[in-house]
């Protein structure tokens, strides 16, 4: 591995094994598509690294959702937090709650809202999302804040129907 390839894998391997892992919710897939991202970069480098790394790994994980769908996986965005005392079975049984629900409102998100949420939660500013997405650097508030609106429209929506249903 060239010098600049592993500057590039220590400075961004954490966060693109995160956010893949939020899409995935699979840790060793994670992992697996990280590295293809990397082995991406020997063989071409990047010019501009980490709007190049995120938009392969995105890519990647477009042609893995598109498998995935015949196999019923599911895409997901979720950061799970590391508790720093064991919760109680009550407790992981509400956290669980909410994930699914915060699942279930994700997938009602088109993937470019999703991956713009995602960009975001990474760090990425409007320039660094916009040259990951494709997108225009002036469409990038916009598709956030709308993003955010359907997300919490949706995840209201399955809570009112939970609660009903309780």
């Amino acid at each position: 591995m060239s010098e600049f390839v592993a500057e590039l894998y220590a400075q961004y391997k954490d966060a693109l094994e995160r956010m893949l892992y939020r899409r995935t919710g699979d840790r060793e897939r994670a992992e697996e598509l990280t590295q293809e991202v990397f082995s991406r970069a020997v063989a071409a480098p990047p010019r501009n690294p980490r709007p190049w790394l995120f938009a392969v790994a995105l890519n990647l994980l477009r042609e893995e959702g598109r498998k995935a769908t015949r196999h019923g996986r599911r895409l997901e965005l979720y950061r799970g937090e590391q508790p720093t005392t064991a919760p109680g079975p009550d407790d992981l049984f509400d956290r669980d709650e909410r994930v699914a629900q915060i699942r279930q409102a994700l997938e009602t998100l088109t993937d470019r809202d999703r991956e713009a949420l995602l960009l975001q939660a990474e760090g990425f500013n409007y320039d660094e999302i916009a040259q990951t997405l494709g997108l225009a650097r002036g469409a990038i508030g916009t598709t956030l804040a709308r993003a955010r609106r359907r997300l919490v429209d949706a995840y209201r929506a399955r809570e009112g129907t939970r609660h009903v249903a309780s």
